[in-house]
């Protein structure tokens, strides 16, 4: 398939005019430094428990309940704009890009290799301007292996999003979706024990 020419006149992006004047990196240069050497030797290390994953995080200012689980290889951009609730797991690689406030909420699962972007860019600037969002994933949400979460998107209270699928917008409650852009496919009903 062949892409259409350009108009005559039609601007093309130039990164050099790149700027994103309302983004604040939340900390100073030095703590930023010192956050990528500890998450480098041992938040992202492959050194077995969560103890020791879930104290280094709260020292640089994450918000995390109790009976949280981080697993071997989890990356978070910046601890000081993440807050997770109580008995929620986050699986091997899961990466957490958050350029903005990421909230997880109780009893969530982030499987492996998830990837949550708060971050993107306006393709109609010519400069590329950076656009932040933040992601919500409401109580009991389940974001399953290599599935991808984007700016501004909320999951709703139990929302499942499937293995390897893309959310750019928001999931109903209670709902499972899957595909890339994800699709509801069905509703989750939890069995009594």
């Amino acid at each position: 398939m062949a892409l259409s020419p350009l108009p005559p006149g039609q601007p093309v992006p130039d990164l050099g005019r790149y700027r994103a004047p309302q983004f604040t990196r939340g900390r100073s240069a030095l703590v930023e430094a010192v956050w990528m050497a500890i998450q480098t030797l041992f938040v992202s290390s492959w050194l077995p428990g969560s103890a020791h994953r879930v104290m280094l995080l709260k020292l640089f200012g994450a918000r995390i309940g109790a009976g949280v689980v981080l697993k071997p290889g989890v990356r978070v951009k910046f601890p000081w704009r993440l807050t997770v609730g109580d008995n929620s797991w986050i699986g091997e690689r899961a990466w957490i890009d958050n350029l903005a406030e990421v909230t997880i909420g109780a009893n969530c699962c982030i499987s492996q290799d998830a990837y949550l972007c708060t971050g993107s860019h306006d393709w109609t600037s010519p400069g590329f301007d950076l656009i932040t969002l933040p992601i919500t994933l409401e109580p009991g949400a389940w974001v399953a292996a290599r599935a991808i979460v984007g700016p501004g998107v909320t999951l709703g209270t139990g929302a499942v999003l499937g293995l390897g699928s893309s959310a750019s917008r928001n999931l109903d409650p209670w709902t499972i979706y899957a595909g890339v852009p994800a699709v509801a496919v069905r509703t989750r009903i939890l069995s009594r024990d």
